[in-house]
């Protein structure tokens, strides 16, 4: 099983971000959308409010599951069990 994780503050989240996530869903059997909790910046949304509008968003999408994490990417990638870091270019 592959599994993958697209990290990011998603704040908010934007039509680019769910390309990326519809991309990335059909690549790996499962998608982990890490919402970051990044203590140093002054969010416009709360992490709660964006895993709500990102769970709105790909509620269409069986293998996507949205999850708020904080700390290292390389830790989150660990206790998720990804073998995949997904990242968009600007």
């Amino acid at each position: 099983m592959l599994k993958g994780i697209y990290p990011g503050s998603f704040d908010p989240v934007t039509f680019g971000h769910l390309d990326i996530i519809r991309r990335s869903a059909g690549l790996v059997d499962e998608l982990i959308v890490g919402v970051l909790n990044n203590k140093a910046k002054s969010p416009l949304f709360s992490v709660k409010e964006r895993v709500r509008m990102l769970n709105e968003v790909t509620k269409d999408m069986p293998n996507v599951r949205i999850v708020p994490f904080e700390g290292l990417l390389v830790d989150f990638a660990r206790r998720s069990g990804a073998s995949v870091v997904i990242r968009g270019l600007r």
